[in-house]
């Protein structure tokens, strides 16, 4: 299999992983928070954009404003305000309907009716004039009263509320349902079930026209943006104040549930005016631009200063805005908003037929088109260049986009589109950062995949046929191996002399078991660093393998002894490894008085150069060209081309990765995107290998790509010129 088919099954795999996580969000399997989060944020957006316009003059609220109790005084004001505020909207501005968003639970005690009534069953008892009296002027104290007798001179509809406590709480009597719940129940539709209520005295409800529940229902975040319509207590089903004051508004009496049909939701059908609601019988409230209801205070309505035309025939709902006393509410266009005006807008919706509504079996419409979409999308990103990768996925948002607004302000309908959205550019971004979402292996699972190639001890093997080898010079094709710790000197400075031997002897150990189980041969220490070659005094034919996986050793030899270094109060150490393969002279050289068996070309000076060259770069390990030509299953990347101090004719440096075929499939990626921009700074196109080298720098910081991010920005401002050949010249060892 070809990198390029590894990494095309790698890209994917990770999409499909994507989209069937977000395949179990829109299927209902699971919930994910941030999705949810997204899919109201989109909803708030459509309901601020497309918002109707205008003040809508069929529906006036009645305001219990600042100005109002400075002139009746505080809330709650004795009945016979309320009465007076009722029969004056009805008899003198002739409104179509009163809805209050209040409730009068208990009896009106402000007129002090009931202590007289008091007086007269106790201690004056026997009094005939004061009973006398009381019965006289009985009837200008009963507010109650006066408040049932204003609420008979029209359409009024009293507020209520449901409470779903353990142990409910049943106040004041409820009005006759508003329909049968066995039919609501027959047409799909199953309200929410209260367990108790807050009602209005039995006095005024049966004075009244009807009464409504004024219950608003917030969302996961706190924000209403759907309204329960109608709601069940013990079998009977009440409708909300906005429901019933549009009734009561329209005169209508029957309100006839209708069952889903296709992917329409159930209706309530007023008169004609259908009511999209969802299966609990709640409804999406179409909220109007601000301003959207003209405001009277209560006062100018109870002394008759209101302007009859402002209120003819409208629908007045009875409501406050005062501090301390307003219901105030965090809703898609406002986080201060008066409940009072959201029933005012849910009663302008249904008189407006815009109440929106979501399909039934939207999760499954929903699956479907991220599953088309997604499965497109994994299939061609992969293969599509990244202009085209970002104009598909530009024009699939915009279509995604256009259809779900088209729905919004056509039919009327509420798609969710978060889900969609984020496959198209989940997808996106993989696709065009795929290293960035699939971090490499730890440093302990590398240890392990190098740990595997153990093979018996070079020694050993030599010992069982000495004759075959010799001490004599002779000219062999070798691979030699450097290695040293990074910044020793300022290292060695921190310990004392027997500290700085003792560690060394833990560290060099370390070093020459990982050497040795790799068919090497220790040449020399030169204080911390570690000379080592392979091809003699042991014929080796894939010495330049060996070395090369050696090196990588070494370095997976340091997550183990750091912490042993750092348990005794000894520094972590880093290194560095030069690996270069040549023609050597091999064999015991030195004087008469000392002989050592060493290498000694020109290429054992290269691999010195390249392991001082790793601080460079930032990298663990640096190979010849030639090492690299002899490791075909070995993945490289390559770094640069140089030209190292002392040598005129340059040549290629590689970083090996590890084994080709076990390998992650994100660091061969990075690879390949590192080599694309390497390729763009040889050809001195230095913006696309700027942005390629960020990107990789976004996914995996390395100094590696600093430097060249460096090298990019110098030759920009100075250009090395059109016969570059793009080598890099080192003045130093």
């Amino acid at each position: 299999m070809t990198l390029k088919s590894r990494r095309f099954l790698g890209q994917l795999g990770v999409s499909l992983v994507l989209l069937l996580l977000l395949l179990g969000h829109a299927g209902g399997v699971y919930n994910l928070g941030f999705i949810a989060q997204l899919d109201a944020a989109l909803y708030d957006l459509k309901v601020r954009v497309f918002q109707a316009p205008g003040v809508d003059e069929r529906v006036v609220i009645v305001d219990v404003d600042e100005k109002s109790l400075k002139e009746i005084g505080r809330w709650p004001w004795p009945r016979e305000q309320t009465a007076r505020l009722t029969r004056n909207l009805f008899e003198q501005y002739g409104v179509a309907a009163v809805g209050f968003d209040v409730v009068f639970a208990e009896a009106d005690q402000s007129s002090g009716l009931p202590v007289l009534e008091n007086l007269a069953r106790g201690p004056l008892a026997g009094d005939g004039g004061f009973s006398a009296s009381l019965a006289r002027i009985r009837p200008q104290l009963d507010y109650d009263g006066k408040l049932a007798e204003a609420l008979a001179t029209g359409p009024s509809v009293l507020g209520f509320y449901f409470n779903f406590a353990e142990r409910p709480e049943i106040v004041g009597r409820l009005p006759a349902p508003v329909v049968d719940c066995a039919e609501l129940k027959r047409r799909g539709i199953a309200p929410l079930v209260a367990s108790g209520y807050n009602a209005n005295l039995e006095r005024l409800q049966d004075k009244a026209a009807g009464a409504a529940f004024f219950n608003m229902e917030a969302d996961f975040d706190g924000v209403a943006r759907r309204m329960p319509v109608i709601m069940e207590h013990r079998g009977r089903c009440f409708g909300s104040l906005a429901l019933m004051t549009t009734m009561a508004g329209m005169g209508s009496q029957t309100l006839k549930p209708m069952p889903a049909a296709g992917h329409r939701p159930p209706v309530l059908d007023l008169d004609g005016l259908r009511i999209p609601v969802d299966a609990a019988a709640r409804a999406l409230v179409p909220y109007r631009a601000a301003d959207a209801f003209a405001y009277l205070s209560a006062s100018d309505v109870i002394h008759a200063r209101a302007p009859a035309a402002s209120l003819e025939g409208r629908i007045a709902l009875i409501g406050s805005t005062a501090p301390g006393i307003m219901d105030l509410r965090v809703t898609p266009v406002s986080k201060v908003f008066p409940g009072v005006e959201i029933h005012a807008n849910l009663i302008s919706g249904i008189l407006d037929g815009t109440v929106k509504w979501e399909p039934v079996g939207i999760a499954g419409l929903e699956v479907a088109a991220i599953a088309v979409v997604g499965l497109l999308l994994a299939a061609l990103l992969p293969i599509a260049t990244p202009l085209w990768a970002a104009l598909a996925t530009l024009g699939l948002t915009v279509a995604l986009t256009a259809a779900n607004f088209y729905a919004w302000t056509g039919a009327h309908a509420q798609l969710p589109l978060a889900a969609s959205l984020l496959a198209v550019w989940g997808l996106f971004v993989l696709n065009m950062s795929y290293g960035f979402f699939v971090e490499a292996r730890s440093k302990a699972q590398i240890t392990k995949l190098f740990g595997q190639y153990i093979p018996p001890e070079l020694v050993d093997e030599m010992a069982k046929d000495p004759a075959r080898y010799s001490l004599r010079g002779e000219s062999r094709v070798m691979t030699v191996l450097f290695s040293d710790i990074v910044g020793f000197t300022h290292f060695s400075e921190k310990l004392e002399a027997a500290e700085l031997a003792e560690m060394l002897n833990m560290y060099l150990s370390t070093m020459t078991r990982v050497v040795q189980d790799g068919r090497g041969t220790i040449d020399k220490y030169i204080g911390d660093a570690v000379m080592a070659f392979w091809g003699a005094p042991m014929s080796d034919e894939h010495h330049a393998r060996d070395a090369v996986l050696a090196g990588l050793a070494m370095q997976a030899a340091l997550p183990e002894l750091n912490p042993r270094l750092e348990a005794r109060g000894w520094p972590p150490v880093r290194i560095g490894v030069g690996v270069n393969t040549g023609r050597m002279s091999v064999g015991n050289m030195g004087s008469e008085f000392r002989m050592a068996y060493t290498v000694m070309a020109d290429a054992v000076n290269l691999a010195s150069r390249l392991e001082a060259l790793t601080r460079q770069y930032g990298v663990g390990i640096l190979v010849g060209e030639a090492t690299r030509a002899e490791c075909p299953d070995i993945a490289f990347q390559q770094i640069d081309r140089v030209r190292v101090k002392g040598k005129d004719v340059p040549v290629a440096i590689h970083e090996p990765l590890g084994i080709a075929a076990e390998l992650p499939p994100e660091r061969l990626a990075e690879a390949e995107r590192f080599a694309a921009a390497y390729a763009d700074y040889e050809a001195q196109r230095w913006d696309e290998a700027e942005i390629k080298l960020m990107e990789l720098g976004r996914l995996q910081p390395r100094q590696l790509y600093q430097v060249y991010l460096d090298r990019v920005t110098h030759f920009r401002f100075n250009p090395p010129g059109p016969n570059w050949d793009g080598v890099f010249t080192f003045t130093t060892k």
